[in-house]
C-alpha cells in the first residue's frame, strides 16, 4: 500500500474538480463531474471531494481512483444479478458509462443499526423512536448490532443542495414515485446485490454493513444498476476479525469506510448544520488510507496509483474522445 508520507505529499493535489472546453453537455455532481457524448454516452470523472453530511466538505487524494476502479470491481462481480451502465474505464479517473434515466429513487440496504447522520437506523432509534421506515424495532438494541434480516430503506433524491428525504417501501408505490412492478424488482435486485457483496466482502475479512444504490433506465427501457457500486462512500465496511470484541468493549467497529470521517465531525459537535470545521492533514491521510486499504482488501490487487497531479491525465483522455 502507497506510505503514508506520499499520501500527505499529495494532499494539495488532490483532485478538486476538471477544467476541459467541452463541446456537449457537462454537468457537476457532490464527487463526480459528467460529460456527455453523442451516442447516449457520458464520461464520469469521478474526483477526489469527499461528501458528508450532504456538503462538501475535503478533498482525499486518490479517493476519486478507489471510487472508480472499485465501482467497476463490483460491476463485473454484480452482472449476472442485473445489467449495469458501465462500458469501460478509459482512465483510473473515469467511467464510460451508458445514458441512464435515473429512477426517482435511491434504494438504501442496511444489515445493521447503525450510523451517526440524522437518516441512520440508530440516530433515530437513539431518539427514542422504535418505527423507522416503515419497521417495527424491539427495545434494547445496542448500536453497531446486526439486524435479523437486511431491510431495504429508501430515500427521496435531494436536488439542488436539499436533503433526502425518508421514506417506507410502501410509499414509494403509494406516491407514484415507480410502478409497483419496477419496485419490486428493484427491490429484489438490491437485496441480491447486497447479499452477493456481503459474501464477497466476508472472504476479505470485512463486514458489508449498509450501502446504498441507484437504478436508471437505457434508452431500450432497460432496468439498469447505475452511479456507484460498494465503495467506502455508498457503503460501510467494518472488520470482521474485531467486530466482536470491539462490540463487547463497547467500542466503535474498525471501519475502512467515510464514516470515519462523520464520526471525527460528530465528535466535534458537527452533524451537518452550521458550519463545519476544517478537516485536518493527518484526518484527510488516514481517510486515504483506509479507502485504498479497503481497494486491495475487496479486489486483492496492489493498489496502483495513477500520475499526480490528476487533472492533466484526466483532460488528456478527455479531450481524446473528442478528436
Amino acid at each position: 500500500m502507497i506510505d503514508r508520507e506520499t499520501i500527505r505529499q499529495c494532499v494539495s493535489d488532490a483532485l478538486e474538480t476538471v477544467s476541459v472546453d467541452w463541446p456537449y453537455a457537462s454537468t457537476r455532481g457532490k464527487v463526480r463531474d459528467l460529460f456527455a457524448l453523442p451516442g447516449g454516452r457520458w464520461l464520469i470523472v469521478t474526483t477526489d471531494r469527499l461528501s458528508a453530511f450532504d456538503r462538501i466538505l475535503t478533498r482525499v487524494p486518490f479517493k476519486g481512483q478507489v471510487l472508480n476502479q472499485l465501482s467497476a470491481f463490483w460491476f463485473e462481480q454484480t452482472g449476472d444479478v442485473i445489467p449495469n451502465h458501465l462500458l469501460e474505464v478509459p482512465d483510473p479517473n473515469i467511467s464510460l458509462v451508458e445514458q441512464c434515466d435515473p429512477l426517482p429513487v435511491e434504494v438504501v440496504v442496511r444489515g445493521y443499526i447503525t450510523g451517526v447522520t440524522k437518516t441512520a437506523l440508530w440516530y433515530r432509534y437513539a431518539q427514542g423512536e422504535r418505527r423507522i421506515y416503515g419497521y417495527d424495532f424491539p427495545n434494547g438494541l445496542r448500536k453497531n448490532e446486526e439486524l435479523a434480516t437486511p431491510i431495504i430503506t429508501p430515500t427521496t433524491k435531494g436536488r439542488a443542495g436539499g436533503h433526502d428525504e425518508r421514506l417506507t417501501c410502501a410509499e414509494v408505490v403509494q406516491r407514484k414515485l415507480l410502478e409497483a412492478e419496477t419496485w419490486d424488482r428493484v427491490q429484489v435486485a438490491a437485496l441480491e446485490i447486497f447479499e452477493r457483496g456481503q459474501q464477497l466482502a466476508e472472504q476479505g475479512g470485512l463486514i458489508l454493513v449498509d450501502t446504498k444504490y441507484e437504478f436508471g433506465r437505457a434508452s431500450d427501457g432497460t432496468l439498469m444498476l447505475i452511479d456507484e457500486l460498494h465503495t467506502p462512500d455508498s457503503s460501510r465496511f467494518w472488520s470482521a476479525e474485531s467486530y466482536e470484541e470491539r462490540m463487547s468493549a463497547g467500542l466503535e467497529p474498525e471501519n475502512f469506510d467515510k464514516e470515519f470521517l462523520r464520526l471525527w465531525y460528530a465528535e466535534r459537535g458537527y452533524r451537518g448544520t452550521g458550519e463545519p470545521p476544517d478537516a485536518t492533514e493527518d484526518l484527510i491521510v488516514r481517510v486515504s488510507q483506509r479507502y485504498i486499504a479497503l481497494h486491495e482488501t475487496l479486489t486483492g490487487e496492489t493498489f496502483e496509483p495513477g500520475a499526480y497531479p490528476a487533472e492533466p491525465r484526466i483532460v488528456s483522455v478527455l479531450n481524446g474522445f473528442i478528436r
